[in-house]
């Protein structure tokens, strides 16, 4: 696996993270990448885009538009991954990045 796989799947977790920790599930894309920042991980808008439709793909958030941003909601299979109640592929464990 590449560094760059390696690096979009701990985003991907972080992402998901972000959202379970938020009362009603959801950020917009501009809180995102600055969590994400402050993970360590500065990538673009459509990087971040990217992560969220992989996410989407895999049934873990869903995606609305407001405006000019993208909201993020996580979805059941989101929380169950985040919780350790089940695998998403194509995301890092809890366990993989101190959680």
């Amino acid at each position: 696996m590449s560094y760059q796989e390696i690096i979009a799947k701990d985003g991907r977790l972080i992402i998901l993270r972000e959202l379970n920790a938020q009362v009603d599930g959801q950020l917009n894309e501009a809180a995102l990448r600055r969590v994400l920042d402050l993970h360590g991980i500065t990538r673009s808008r459509d990087w971040l885009l990217t992560q969220l439709n992989r996410l989407v793909e895999l049934e873990a958030v869903v995606l609305k538009d407001a405006g000019d941003l993208t909201v993020a909601a996580i979805t059941r299979a989101g929380r169950d991954h985040v919780e350790q109640r089940a695998v998403l592929g194509g995301v890092s464990r809890p366990s993989e990045l101190g959680g």
